[in-house]
Order: C-alpha cells, then sequence, then structure tokens
C-alpha cells in the first residue's frame, strides 16, 4: 500500500529542490582557512578573557594551499554528489508522488464515475418507478373517474326513479286529498226552509256546543261578526248539537250579538239545549230543531257558585237573581205569552224540580222554537270527517275550550272557568258533572 503525503509537503519539497544549493568558492586564502578552523576548533569562552597581546600571523606554505585547496574541492564534489543523490531521491520520490497523485486522481475520477454512474442508475431507477408510479396513479385516476361517472350516472337514475316516484306518490296523495272533498259548493238561501221541511245550512255555520262560558262568546260573536261583514243579507247559522247552558253574562253577550247582526241569525237545535242554550233559542227570531231534540227551561240556580252565605248576602243574591232572572225569562214568557210568575208556575206543575223539559214538536207550540224540521242539509260539510282523525287519547275539547278531566273518585267532571262577580251559571247539572273550583 503506498504512503501518500500531503500536497503541501509535497509542494514545499519541491520549492525546496528546484534549485540546486549554492556552495562556497573552492579557493579561499590560507590565512581565511585557518581562521575558519580556529573558529571551528575552538569556540569562544562564556566567560570573560584578558585580552593578549596578538601574535604576528606566520606566513602559510604553498604546498599547504594546495593541500588545503584540495581538500575544499573534495568536499565540495562530495557535498555536490550528495545534493545530487538527494535531489535525486527527491526527484524519484516526487516520480513516486505524481504517479501515486495519478492514481489517486485515476481511483477518485473512478469512484466519482462509478457514484455519477450510480447516480444515473438511481436516477433512471427513481424515473422508471416515477413514471410507474404516474401511470399507476392515471389508471386509478381513470378507474376512479370511471367508477365516479358510473356512480353520478346511477345517481341520476336513481334521482330520476326516485322523482317519478315520488311524483306518483304525490299525484295519489293529490287524487287521495281531492276525494276527501265533495264535488259540490255550499249552497245559500235567504230562505233555507224548504217546503218538505229540510233545513238547508251553508258554511255560514256557528257551533255552540257544551256549557257556555266566555271563551264561547267570543267564539260566538266574533264569528258573527265576521259574517256580517262579509255579506249582512244571507243568513248565519249557530247550530246547537248539545249545550247545557252556562255562563249568564257570556250567553246575554251572545244574545245582544245576535240581536245587532244585520244579517238574519237561525238557531237550531239538533239534540239538546238547557238553560242558557234553551233561553238563546226560543229568543232567536228564527230556530229550528228535530222533532225529537229536547229543550229545557228552568230557573237561575247559583248552588255550583255560591256557598257558605250568610241571611244578608243570601239575600243579596236573591235580588241579584232576580234581577237577571227578569231580563232572561221575561223576554222568553212574554214570547210563551205568560208572565214569569206563570211561567215559573208551569215550570213546576211540568216537573218538581222545576227542570220543564220538552221534546220539539211540543216545544213549538210552547213557541220556544219556531220550526220542527224532518232534516238538516248541511251543504258546508265539504270535506271528508274521517280525512284526519283527531289524536284518540287526546281531550274532548269543544268552542268552550274546557278539558275534560277524572276527579278523585274517578268519575268524570269538566270543571266550569270561575264565574265574575256578578255572574251566575244558569245551567242544567243534575249529576254534578260541570263544576267549580
Amino acid at each position: 500500500m503506498h504512503r501518500f503525503l500531503p500536497l503541501t509537503l509535497i509542494a514545499s519539497t519541491l520549492t525546496v529542490f528546484a534549485e540546486p544549493p549554492v556552495l562556497a568558492h573552492p579557493i579561499e586564502s590560507k590565512a581565511e582557512a585557518r581562521a575558519s578552523n580556529a573558529v571551528e576548533a575552538k569556540p569562544a569562552p562564556a566567560a570573560k578573557v584578558a585580552k593578549a597581546t596578538p601574535k604576528p600571523t606566520p606566513t602559510p606554505k604553498k604546498s599547504d594551499e594546495v593541500s588545503e585547496t584540495e581538500r575544499l574541492t573534495k568536499e565540495s564534489a562530495l557535498i555536490s554528489a550528495r545534493a545530487k543523490r538527494a535531489t535525486a531521491e527527491l526527484h524519484a520520490e516526487l516520480e513516486q508522488m505524481k504517479a501515486e497523485k495519478g492514481l489517486l486522481t485515476e481511483k477518485l475520477a473512478l469512484e466519482d464515475l462509478k457514484r455519477k454512474q450510480g447516480s444515473i442508475k438511481a436516477r433512471r431507477k427513481f424515473e422508471m418507478q416515477q413514471e410507474k408510479l404516474t401511470r399507476a396513479a392515471s389508471l386509478a385516476k381513470a378507474q376512479a373517474d370511471k367508477l365516479s361517472s358510473e356512480l353520478k350516472a346511477r345517481q341520476v337514475e336513481w334521482l330520476l326513479k326516485t322523482a317519478k316516484l315520488e311524483a306518483e306518490i304525490k299525484a295519489i296523495e293529490v287524487v287521495s286529498a281531492r276525494a276527501s272533498y265533495a264535488d259540490a259548493d255550499p249552497t245559500y238561501l235567504q230562505n233555507p226552509l224548504t217546503k218538505d221541511g229540510t233545513l238547508v245550512i251553508s258554511d255560514r255555520r256557528i257551533s255552540l256546543n257544551g256549557p257556555i262560558a266566555g271563551s264561547t262568546a267570543d267564539h260566538v260573536t266574533t264569528r258573527i261578526n265576521y259574517f256580517n261583514n262579509k255579506n249582512s243579507k244571507l243568513p248565519i247559522f249557530i247550530v246547537i248539537d248539545d249545550s247545557p247552558g252556562g255562563s249568564v253574562m257570556s250567553g246575554y253577550r251572545i244574545l245582544k250579538s245576535m240581536e245587532g247582526s244585520k244579517a238574519p241569525i237561525h238557531v237550531v237545535v239538533k239534540s239538546f239545549a238547557a238553560s242558557m242554550a234553551a233561553t238563546i233559542l226560543t229568543l232567536a227570531e228564527e230556530s229550528y230543531a228535530y222533532p225529537n231534540a229536547v229543550i229545557l227551561h228552568h230557573q237561575i240556580s247559583s248552588r255550583i257558585t255560591y256557598a257558605n252565605l250568610n241571611i244578608t248576602e243570601q239575600k243579596e243574591l236573591h235580588d241579584e237573581s232576580q234581577k237577571w232572572w227578569k231580563r232572561l225569562a221575561g223576554p222568553v214568557a212574554k214570547k210563551m205569552g205568560v208572565s214569569t210568575e206563570d211561567f215559573i208556575k208551569q215550570m213546576y206543575e211540568n216537573s218538581s224540580s222545576g227542570d220543564w223539559t220538552e221534546f220539539a214538536d211540543e216545544a213549538k207550540r210552547l213557541k220556544w222554537v219556531n220550526n220542527v224540521v224532518t232534516s238538516i242539509h248541511e251543504t258546508a260539510l265539504l270535506k271528508n270527517p274521517d280525512a284526519k282523525r283527531a289524536t284518540p287519547s287526546a281531550p274532548t275539547r269543544a268552542s268552550h275550550g274546557l278539558v275534560e278531566e277524572i276527579d278523585e273518585n274517578g268519575r268524570p267532571v269538566m270543571y266550569l272557568p270561575h264565574s265574575n262577580p256578578r255572574d251566575y251559571y244558569f245551567l242544567y247539572n243534575p249529576d254534578s258533572y260541570y263544576r267549580v273550583r
């Protein structure tokens, strides 16, 4: 293995031996030679020496000068030979170093070439892999695009099918909804009672059912006003299916709204009208009832609202009740053609409780109702009642807004709203179904 010297040392060596050393001239004077030898042979002492008196230098002989010259010439030749030999060695070493440098350069060049070749090979391999990956990515993208296109096509196909099905469902629903409506229009007649005894009711219809409370009066009076504003000539129908009566003040509001209506008010009883509801029926200008509809008149009762009264309070309650009785029963008795006293007397003649009950055909004779009808045609019922059924578990609600509840004994009960201080419940309630908390 070759030993490589640093390039800096090689350059330094070359600089030293680039020029041969300058030798001293071979011929010197004997005196200089002797002086030189004396200097070399006897170095000056370090200690201080007393100055001696110089002796006269002897004159050298000619043979001595020749010997000295030969010696110097030999030394010079020896030095020159040594220098040549050293120079030759340096040149040889330099050549060796040049050769080693050339070899090193070649090795470096070879290694660089190998590295370059390896780099080229690696680059080619990388480029091939990259090209392969690019082709794979392009293929994957093409496949993804194809799948995406197929998916979009399927989605569009599915959307079209879904839209078609939804359109069909919508069409079925529309047809079904349309089938829930009758192919007719409400009938509006100035004289709604036909010759064959049929009452024709239009959509100008107001239901009055259950106990009469403040909310009931709101329900009826606002609709009377609305139908008057829409048409003040066509009849307005207040239809009572079943009402036990109720608040005196609320019922009186309904009566005054009926009196102030420009459009004629027609009150209809299909099943049962008692107390305040019977008063509304009897005092209507136009009234109708089925033959078996029951109508009940009785005196004002305060047992629902008041309790634990002293004598003075009872007298005040009695006087207040008498005032209301004159205002409500007076017009009814007048229509019947009797006094209020006779009206009360007949109540107890017909029933020991004072609850005077008559079917509609007999009530007509008593002028409680104007007309007994054989049938009623509800022309406003244009939508199928079964199209949207109420939730079976939902509480019973009517225009009065009250809710049927269960009391502590498990009996059904409907609690009436608290009446005003000057109000009375004019209500038929033999089984205490209606109560005040």
